[in-house]
C-alpha cells in the first residue's frame, strides 16, 4: 500500500474526527482547548469521534479522539503508525480491539517515543494528539504503508 493512500486515509479520518459529534458524556481531557462535553464510544465498536474543542473520552478514562484537525508530517505518521502496529501485532487478537489499550499506554505515561512523536502525551497540543490518535486507528486497519 502506498504512502500516498495511507496518507489520504490519515486525511479522511482526521476529516471525521475534527467534524463529527457522538453523545455528549462526561469529562474532558486536560490536553483539551476548552472544557466542551466530551464524546464517548466503546471500545472497538466504532471511531470515536469529538466535536472542535473537546475530546472523546472511554468509560477507561483513555482520550480515543480530540475535536482538533490532526497535524503531523508523513515521516511522524509513518513512524507513529508502524510503532502501534508492532505493539498491536505482539499483542495479538483483533487490533482494533487494541487501540484504547495502546492509546491508554501512550497516555499513562511521561515517556516520549515514535508513538507520540518522541514527545510525552502529556505535552502535545490537541493537533497533535489527534494525530497520534489518527496513526493508531490507521495501525489497527493495517495501513502504515
Amino acid at each position: 500500500m502506498s504512502r500516498q493512500f495511507a496518507f489520504a486515509v490519515a486525511a479522511a479520518l482526521t476529516l471525521v474526527i475534527a467534524g463529527c459529534s457522538s453523545d455528549t458524556g462526561g469529562g474532558t481531557d486536560t490536553a483539551a482547548p476548552t472544557s466542551s462535553p466530551a464524546t464517548t464510544a466503546p471500545a472497538g465498536e466504532e471511531t470515536p469521534t469529538a466535536a472542535p474543542g473537546s475530546v472523546a473520552v472511554s468509560p477507561g478514562g483513555v482520550t480515543t479522539a480530540v475535536g482538533a484537525p490532526a497535524q503531523s508530517t508523513e515521516e511522524e505518521y509513518s513512524k507513529a503508525c508502524t510503532a502501534a502496529k508492532q505493539w498491536m501485532d505482539e499483542r495479538g487478537g483483533d487490533p482494533k480491539t487494541q487501540i484504547e489499550p495502546y492509546l491508554g499506554m501512550l497516555q499513562s505515561t511521561d515517556a516520549a517515543g515514535p508513538g507520540t512523536y518522541d514527545t510525552p502525551w502529556s505535552q502535545l497540543p490537541p493537533p497533535r494528539q489527534a494525530a497520534v490518535i489518527v496513526a493508531v486507528q490507521a495501525a489497527a486497519e493495517a495501513l502504515c504503508g
